[in-house]
């Protein structure tokens, strides 16, 4: 729920929703709102914005959160900006003040933060100074998300945007994924007390050649275990541009195929893929607030069965959970 206004914003002007505070606030209050919610989800990543915000009773979100025994998180980073000098690459910006403004979040009841790096996949890219430099950022705020008593969730994301091979994703995410752990090293971050928020490895979306759900699995987990350090407390992946049904099965896969093998446990940690379906079913009207909210349990329900490898398709139309 971490999104940023303009991306909130886009996705409401796509539905022909109003593009206010009042219109986000409902809409988060929807999610949080949403029956039994805790039964699928352990945490919940806030934006600034909705971090100070309340229910319609006057009700903060975070004592709502806590309340239902759901961690609150904060999204710390202010966004990925162009990297001077590398045209097409991406610096994430957001260090300026932070140890001050993670003092604060603790404080009122954030338990862990996010911070989020994107590579794109193209000729020439990403290249060594961007992954480097985004690497050593994410060390940073680690650090002193650790320093304020924070878990830091550090997110390098590769995104799914562009033509590139299965292979091509995996060598370019095992190459972040090593300059991001040992920029962990050097910054004395414990790897014990983080969070590895990362995409599974995917052609792009314009690839000429698509890939098969255990071929995915596969790889995601044989690259993890080659550069994610065993003590790393578990591994969340974000959904990255694929459909619902998409990340539930992939999800599926990798715990039905690699639970037993690997040190880390592997959970989800979607955005778009769960609320995508949600919010245009609600579309801002007060009437559809129901059946929205049915929709959200649907798709946390089917994540939470992935985590089991228990997910199969007849959930999506039959409602049937394990």
């Amino acid at each position: 729920m971490d999104e940023s206004i303009p991306t909130c914003n886009a996705r409401f002007k796509a539905l022909g929703m109003a593009e206010t505070v009042k219109m986000r606030r409902r809409y988060r209050e929807l999610l949080l709102c949403t029956p039994d919610i805790n039964h699928s989800i352990s945490g919940v990543i806030l934006c600034d914005e909705t971090f100070s915000q309340s229910r319609d009773d006057g009700k903060k979100f975070i004592d709502l959160l806590s309340d239902l025994n759901i961690i609150c998180g904060i999204k710390v980073d202010t966004g990925a900006k162009d990297l001077a000098g590398f045209p097409g690459e991406k610096l994430t910006q957001g260090l300026d003040g932070l140890r001050e403004r993670l003092q604060i979040y603790w404080h009122e009841g954030a338990r862990f933060a996010k911070w989020r790096a994107v590579f794109k996949i193209g000729v020439g890219t990403p290249s060594d100074t961007c992954i480097a430099s985004n690497a050593q950022q994410l060390a940073i705020y680690a650090a002193l998300c650790q320093e304020c008593g924070l878990v830091p969730v550090i997110e390098p994301e590769i995104v799914v945007d562009g033509a590139h091979t299965l292979q091509q994703c995996a060598d370019v995410s095992e190459r972040v994924w090593e300059s991001v752990f040992h920029q962990m090293h050097l910054h004395r971050v414990f790897l014990e007390g983080l969070i590895l928020k990362t995409n599974m490895l995917l052609p792009g979306s314009d690839a000429a050649v698509s890939a098969g759900v255990n071929e995915i699995a596969a790889s995601t987990v044989e690259s993890l275990l080659r550069h994610v350090p065993a003590c790393v407390p578990g591994i969340a992946f974000l959904s990255g541009g694929q459909t619902p049904e998409q990340a539930s099965q992939r999800l599926n896969a990798i715990n039905a195929g690699y639970k037993a093998l690997t040190p880390w446990p592997m959970t989800f940690s979607f955005s778009r893929a769960i609320q995508q379906p949600v919010l245009a079913t609600w579309l801002g009207l007060e009437n559809n607030s129901v059946a929205a909210q049915q929709v959200l349990s649907l798709r946390i329900s089917c994540n939470k069965a992935a985590l089991k490898g228990n997910y199969h398709s007849a959930m999506e139309s039959a409602g049937l959970f394990n």
